[in-house]
């Protein structure tokens, strides 16, 4: 079977709590507008492999997770150029005062505290993916074993400068 493109955005949602994760990635699932395809991670660690394998157009991010903190899975897309795309949405339960003061820091475009509604989700998905929406249109993607992804990625270290030194 060849392989479609697929115009959808792609979501990583990441939260170590098995409950909201597969709330959060349900309720993603059934948006129409735009229709979103979602991946899941369970830790901070997997979320960064995932965002660098996938390169997603919006991450959902935990802040209080095993591994990676969300914070620093956000940090470290904010630093990735093949990331520049890619739209932070922070989702917690740290309390609103250290994650209105502390996620933008890091780079997030928005931020919600749970317990949250899910009109306000939607909103802040809706917004956060229409502020990156002119970074996106270089990205491919090809939907391949039910799973979007980029149509190739940058390797990880092709960014970095080369040393200086003389020989």
């Amino acid at each position: 079977m060849r392989a479609m493109p697929s115009s959808n955005p792609l979501v990583l949602v990441a939260d170590d709590e098995p409950q909201m994760l597969e709330l959060v990635t349900h309720h993603l699932k059934t948006i129409d507008a735009p229709r979103l395809e979602v991946i899941e991670a369970s830790d901070g660690d997997q979320a960064w492999r995932l965002a660098r394998e996938h390169l997603p157009d919006l991450v959902v991010l935990d802040v209080m997770m095993p591994g990676m903190s969300g914070w620093e899975v956000c940090r470290k897309i904010r630093e990735d150029v093949s990331l520049a795309h890619t739209s932070v949405v922070m989702l917690t339960g740290i309390g609103e005062n250290l994650n209105q003061m502390t996620s933008p820091l890091y780079g997030a475009d928005a931020y919600i505290d749970k317990p949250f509604d899910f009109g306000e989700l939607d909103k802040k998905i809706r917004e956060a993916l229409a502020a990156r929406a002119s970074q996106r249109e270089g990205v491919e993607r090809t939907h391949v074993n039910g799973v979007t992804g980029p149509a190739s990625a940058a390797p990880a270290g092709r960014w970095r400068a080369r040393s200086s030194r003389t020989r």
